[in-house]
């Protein structure tokens, strides 16, 4: 039986590139931090052009590293790989990203340190810009099938954190693997049915 996901209010315009398609883990890019002290592979940015009023990454932390500051942008990181990371603010207690998947959500004009626990992490990293979108993200279970509904100016990404996933055949979309990205999108009405068993972050 199927769940209904009930996406909610998206304060900015849909952008033109958003269309629903699945991005391969592989095929993201790998870059620098902005302040240069670590590295991050880039899943997306909207818009295409320009400053972006949304993104997604995963961030590389191999040792203690201050993260960029962004002003206007909050930020959301969730725990992909490694042992746990501690978020050091200025003036208040410290805080874990404990395995297996512990999350964060906190402002981007914040002075924050990451300390990972014991070796490496690699961290899902979810910003927006607070003029132009609200978001959501949710740690999902897949066990059989789930739907989500398009509606006016709201868009589904879907991050595949475990599991064997399909659309239906339908919905026109691949299977997504581990890691890999899905966006939803389109008219409104439109609806998508995901099937198999797993893991799932979906930001609404």
């Amino acid at each position: 039986m199927s769940a209904p996901c009930r996406p909610v209010h998206n304060a900015g315009m849909t952008h033109p590139d958003i269309q629903a398609q699945v991005l391969r883990a592989q095929d993201y890019r790998r870059e620098r931090w902005r302040n240069g002290l670590g590295w991050t592979r880039e899943i997306l940015h909207w818009p295409a052009t320009g400053d972006w009023d949304v993104r997604l990454s995963i961030a590389e932390v191999e040792s203690q590293s201050t993260f960029s500051r962004f002003d206007g942008i909050e930020r959301e990181l969730v725990l992909l790989e490694g042992n746990g990371m501690r978020l050091r603010f200025e003036g208040e207690p410290t805080r874990e990203l404990a395995p297996p998947h512990g999350r964060c959500r906190f402002a981007g004009e914040r002075d924050v340190t990451g300390i990972p626990c014991d070796g490496p992490t690699r961290d899902f990293n979810l910003v927006w810009r607070r003029s132009a979108y609200s978001a959501e993200l949710l740690h999902r279970p897949l066990a059989g099938s789930m739907l989500f509904r398009m509606e006016p100016g709201r868009t589904w990404l879907l991050f595949v954190l475990a599991g064997l996933m399909h659309f239906a055949d339908e919905d026109g979309l691949p299977a997504p693997g581990l890691h890999d990205t899905v966006v939803l999108a389109g008219a409104p009405g439109r609806r998508f049915l995901l099937q198999g068993a797993g893991e799932l972050l979906a930001i609404r």
